[in-house]
């Protein structure tokens, strides 16, 4: 007769993982089961809207600037000279502290300081310069 060898790999037991698994999964569906979910009572609170609609400014001025340097306020060409007065003047009528200007990528950089120097000047407080993607 004979006789079988033993070998490492028969020494090594084998976990069935099956029951647990089986546990864990009876376990999570009675905790779901049990799980009441319940609406809190409280009071409900009546807080007053914003009224901050009636602080913000009307609209925006618009500044356009083309290739060759010509200044454009709300569609009304200007003169670079004459920006200020034509701010202030847009600012009398409107009430608004912001400014956009879009330059064309052709305009001198130096043309785009001097109106929003202008700009400042005037009493604009936030001025946006507008770039094309």
């Amino acid at each position: 007769m004979k006789r079988k060898k033993h070998t490492s790999s028969d020494d090594d037991a084998q976990i069935d993982m099956t029951p647990m698994l089986d546990i864990v999964f009876i376990m999570l569906i009675f905790f779901i089961v049990t799980t009441s979910f319940v609406k809190e009572k409280g009071l409900d609170a009546n807080r007053p809207k914003d009224n901050t609609e009636s602080q913000q400014p009307s609209k925006s001025l618009s500044i356009q600037i083309d290739e060759v340097g010509v200044i454009k306020m709300n569609g009304r060409e200007v003169d670079i000279r004459r920006v200020v007065a034509n701010i202030q003047t847009f600012l009398a009528e409107n009430n608004t502290d912001s400014a956009a200007i879009q330059a064309h990528e052709d305009t001198e950089h130096g043309i785009v300081v001097e109106v929003m120097n202008q700009a400042k000047v005037a009493g604009i407080n936030k001025v946006s310069v507008l770039v094309k993607d």
